[in-house]
């Protein structure tokens, strides 16, 4: 049986190998208006997007960056690792700074778990882009014990490589607070099945899973075969072996596909799948039994998508008129945006233990 350092010890052992990297600005507040010519902090580059990179050990860690700062008016959002969002577009005045800071996920391969996209950089990998990036500090260290939510999902959750594609668990991240951190194991495909068996999915995260880390467990886009009884025996497992680890499992019914029947969605759109299962039933079904707390990723996503009706609901989704194809499954980034704001939303009124990190 293989040994896994726990967090504490790996935290140890990161500790005495990575050092602070810290790009120092003098002052975080106003900064004047001459201050315009500053060097870009140590490990950056670029101008448009700038790119900053660490080289660091897989973990988490706290970022704490500066933006701003020049005698031109900023506009500056940033991205880390695999395009997860952390700071939206932010303006910054002439010859003023602001400094935000996040607790990261960092990971190899550093997108989805199974190498789908790519695997990137090792190391931290940092980018500001908007209409007018600025930075003038970046901060790096190791964090000592942040509470960590992991996400085990699909395509619609997962860090997708590249755009328009989006999951939603890109955009979440916007929402925590320094201290908690999303590992997101979403991986495009997979069933809950595949994801339950696969090495590099719900065995890799239940490995890193401790005391009191949620983890939000949404499958059921790609189950389009799989049983009732199969279904309910896949969430089960999982529920049982994150209770084991000291977690707490979430369980997340998947949401609703673009697909109409006038004004209506169909069934097909609501996850009722080829052999006749409604999967979102069965989900609430696994979790009324279990007592674990379930957030209605389903019922949500209907109300919003009816809500705006065939034409509307389209901003949500791919469209081949703005984004080069079109797609009734997957996000948008302003789509992923509006899902995961769901999500939180249901964090929140449920008082789940990630709520008092959400800002």
């Amino acid at each position: 049986m293989r040994t896994t350092l726990n967090r504490d010890e790996r935290g140890v052992r990161r500790g005495a190998a990575v050092l602070l990297i810290l790009a120092a600005l003098a002052g975080t507040g106003a900064v004047r208006a001459e201050a315009a010519t500053r060097a870009l902090p140590a490990g950056c580059s670029g101008a448009a997007p700038i790119r900053c990179h660490y080289a660091v050990p897989p973990g988490e860690y706290d970022v704490t960056v500066s933006i701003g700062g020049a005698a031109s008016a900023g506009r500056t959002e940033m991205w880390v690792e695999a395009r997860r969002l952390m700071l939206p577009a932010t303006s910054t005045a002439a010859g003023a700074g602001a400094s935000y800071s996040f607790t990261v996920d960092v990971r190899q391969p550093e997108g989805q778990p199974t190498g789908q996209g790519g695997n990137g950089n090792p190391g931290l990998d940092l980018r500001f882009a908007g209409a007018a990036p600025q930075v003038s500090a970046v901060s790096v260290s190791p964090a000592p014990r942040p509470l960590v939510a992991y996400l085990a999902g699909d395509s619609t959750v997962c860090d997708q490589p590249a755009a328009p594609y989006t999951g939603w668990g890109q955009m979440i991240t916007t929402a925590m607070r320094p201290g908690a951190a999303i590992a997101n194991y979403g991986d495009s495909g997979e069933s809950s099945g595949s994801y339950l068996s696969n090495s590099a999915l719900f065995p890799a995260l239940l490995a890193k899973v401790r005391t009191n880390d949620p983890v939000f467990i949404q499958l059921g886009h790609n189950d389009k075969q799989t049983s009732a009884s199969a279904y309910r025996n896949n969430l089960t497992t999982m529920i049982t072996r994150v209770r084991a680890k000291g977690g707490i499992p979430v369980l997340v019914t998947p949401p609703v596909r673009r697909l109409f029947d006038g004004n209506r969605l169909t069934a097909t759109a609501l996850h009722v799948n080829g052999v006749g299962v409604n999967l979102p039933a069965e989900m609430r079904s696994v979790g009324a039994a279990q007592g674990v707390p379930l957030i209605d990723l389903t019922a949500r996503s209907k109300t919003l998508i009816e809500s705006l009706g065939p034409s509307a609901s389209a901003q949500l989704f791919l469209r081949s008129s703005v984004d080069g194809v079109t797609d009734n499954t997957h996000f948008s980034q302003y789509g992923a945006t509006r899902i995961g704001d769901l999500l939180l939303q249901s964090i929140r009124e449920q008082n789940l233990p990630l709520a008092t990190y959400l800002r």
